[in-house]
Formats: structure tokens, C-alpha cells, sequence
């Protein structure tokens, strides 16, 4: 081999030049403890280095590189290794002599070759973790080889920053995507069930004004199902809570003419949507034919769940009562299909609509899932 590149290689100096140019480009602590591990012998000229990590009020020997087995993989009190008590005191542990020292827990160092070590924090500020450096004799470290191990712990108290930063631009990107893969999703949907209202609204429609009508009062309702979501960051929505959007435009729950009671239930965004839209359909039919459409009219709703049965079920009614009666046969339309046959299968239970001399009652069975489940 050429002597110079001998000289280069045999270079202290350059090996921890190079050991902080690899830590800079490492982007996770597995890839900082193999540029330690490999690098922190020849610069220091020690028989053995751990690179070290707080973990909590524990200190975690991560890795190492050592003429025989240290601690790789345990964790000890930081009250009970010179590690710990680097850190704790922000400062450089310089010890010639472990076994005339207080500081070093002897029984753990007795199974070991060390006979003499140098641990200096990483980031002395604030530490979260030491660089140990272990000779098999006696000795007191010059200053140089000091230097150097404080040198290197800066440079991986960088490094850990990086991959600090570089994990969480990554989550962050990572995040982005779902994010847009969700908004994409939803976007479809969202237009998939429009076009649906669209199409069921218009079969039904008598006029162009009758479809106006309809299609402008489901879309708002869909709107505000979907506000009600945003505000709770598209997670779980509860059954009251649902009731309550939906029905604000006609007094809202517990008025005076309308009253709700049930036990706590929470219901998956889709599932919200699905009853926000049913809640508005038999609203609006109250409204215009049913008990709303009349001063003494009133809508109770209330709604159980049966804890004895074997099949947790929700059973949820809708009963008016003080309205005019209804006709003898009913249009059926976009609501009726909406109430009897769609929430029905959202839930994997049963929709029926009952056209009582008050009013309309609508009555839902469905099972509890991950869809539908008490609070």
C-alpha cells in the first residue's frame, strides 16, 4: 500500500474529520451508532467505546465495540453508572483508576477489561446521551484523546438533532400524503353521494321548483353533516350531537317541541353522514306534513341499547305526535328509501317508516360495531 495513503488512514485527525461528515449525513440513531461504533476506537485509541442513550431515568448502553463484551442492550439507573452520572452532571467523567473511584459501580465493571475510562455527555446543555470510551490498564487519557471524544459527542449531539428533524420531516411528509390520499377519497365520495341525491331527487321531483327545493335542502344538510365532522377532525361523532345539527334549523333538541334521550353513542364518520341525512328527511317531512307543520305538534326521540341481550342492539325511534294525519297511501320517495332501505344497510339492521294518525314514526334496529357503539 502507498505510504501516504497509509498516513491518511493511520491519521487521527482525519478519521475524526470523516467520523463528522459521516455523522452529519446519518438520518436515524442506528445509522449514528455504527458511525460511533466503527469510528470512536481509532480516533480515541481506546480498547472499547458504548454509545449510550437516556431513556428516561435509565441509561441505555445501545452499542458498542470493545475488545470483549461491556453492557450492549442493558439499562441501568442513571444513579447507578458513570454514564448517568455524566449526564446528571453535565461534564466529562475522567477516571484513571475505576476501582478507586466512588462514582464507578464496581460489581458491574468486575466481569469487564476495563481497568480506566473517559464518559463525556452529548449536547452538555441538555445531554441525552455519552459517548464511553475503555482501556484494559491503568491510565490517565491525555488531553488530546479528551478533546477529541468531547469533539465527537458534539458532533453526534448534531447528528441526533438532524435525525431528529429528518424523522419529522418525514412524518410530516408521510402525513401529506395520506392526506391528500384522504382528501381524495372523500372528495370521491362525497360526489359519488351527491350525484346520488341528485338523481334520487330528481326521479321524485313534480317540478323543476319541487327539485330546487329538495336538492338545494339535502345539500345543505350534507354540508353541515360535514361541518359537524371538520370540527371534530373527521373522527367519531356522537348520536346526540348528530341530532342536534341536523335538527337546528326547526328549534333544535330540547326546544320545547322536540326531545331526545339515549344513552351515550358514537357513531364512525360515514355513519354520521348517513344519519344526519335521515335526521333531515324526517325533519323536513315534520316540517311540512307531519307535527312540526302544527303549534301542538312535537317529535320525541329517544333511543336504548339493550346490555342484557346476547346481540348488543341499538333500537332508535322517531315518534311524532299532535301533527295532521297523514295520507292514506303516502309518497314514497328519496327520504322513505333513504330511512327503509340505505341506513338500514349503512348498519347493517332495519329501517321501517309507520304513517300513524300524528304523525310518522320511523323505527331503527341496528347492531353495535365499530360503526355504532356505545360511548
Amino acid at each position: 500500500m502507498d505510504v501516504a495513503v497509509q498516513h491518511r488512514e493511520g491519521d487521527p485527525l482525519l478519521t475524526l474529520v470523516e467520523t463528522v461528515e459521516d455523522l452529519s449525513a446519518a438520518r436515524n440513531i442506528d445509522q449514528i451508532a455504527a458511525v460511533i461504533r466503527s469510528s470512536a476506537r481509532r480516533i480515541s485509541g481506546a480498547d472499547g467505546v458504548a454509545f449510550v442513550l437516556r431513556d428516561g431515568d435509565r441509561c441505555w448502553y445501545l452499542d458498542e465495540d470493545a475488545i470483549g463484551p461491556l453492557w450492549k442492550g442493558r439499562r441501568f439507573p442513571m444513579t447507578a453508572c458513570i454514564s448517568g452520572w455524566a449526564m446528571l452532571n453535565r461534564q466529562t467523567a475522567v477516571i484513571p483508576d475505576i476501582y478507586a473511584d466512588p462514582r464507578i459501580p464496581h460489581d458491574a465493571y468486575r466481569a469487564t477489561f476495563v481497568k480506566s475510562l473517559v464518559v463525556t455527555p452529548v449536547r452538555p446543555a441538555d445531554p441525552i446521551a455519552a459517548i464511553g470510551a475503555y482501556w484494559s490498564v491503568e491510565r490517565r487519557p491525555t488531553d488530546e484523546e479528551i478533546r477529541k471524544l468531547e469533539v465527537m459527542a458534539r458532533a453526534t449531539a448534531a447528528a441526533l438533532e438532524n435525525a431528529r428533524l429528518y424523522a419529522s420531516l418525514t412524518e410530516a411528509l408521510d402525513k401529506r400524503q395520506f392526506l391528500l390520499r384522504e382528501l381524495d377519497h372523500r372528495c370521491k365520495n362525497t360526489l359519488a353521494s351527491v350525484q346520488s341525491i341528485a338523481d334520487q331527487t330528481l326521479r321524485a321531483a313534480p317540478t323543476p321548483q319541487a327539485f330546487v327545493e329538495a336538492f338545494a335542502g339535502r345539500l345543505g344538510a350534507l354540508s353541515h353533516a360535514h361541518e359537524l365532522l371538520t370540527r371534530g377532525g373527521w373522527g367519531r361523532a356522537g348520536l346526540r350531537e348528530v341530532l342536534a345539527q341536523a335538527l337546528a334549523p326547526y328549534g333544535g333538541v330540547d326546544g320545547g317541541r322536540i326531545a331526545a334521550a339515549g344513552p351515550e353513542i358514537e357513531l364512525s364518520p360515514e355513519t354520521s353522514v348517513a344519519m344526519h341525512m335521515a335526521f333531515h328527511e324526517l325533519a323536513v317531512n315534520a316540517a311540512k306534513h307531519g307535527a312540526l307543520s302544527r303549534p301542538s305538534g312535537r317529535v320525541d326521540v329517544t333511543w336504548s341499547v339493550d346490555l342484557a341481550a346476547r346481540e348488543r342492539v341499538l333500537s332508535l325511534a322517531w315518534r311524532e305526535t299532535g301533527g295532521p294525519a297523514p295520507p292514506e297511501k303516502p309518497s314514497l320517495g328519496f327520504g322513505s328509501r333513504l330511512l327503509e332501505r340505505a341506513l338500514g344497510r349503512e348498519l347493517g339492521g332495519e329501517g321501517r317508516l309507520c304513517f300513524e294518525p300524528g304523525g310518522v314514526n320511523f323505527l331503527l334496529t341496528a347492531p353495535l360495531s365499530s360503526r355504532l357503539a356505545l360511548a
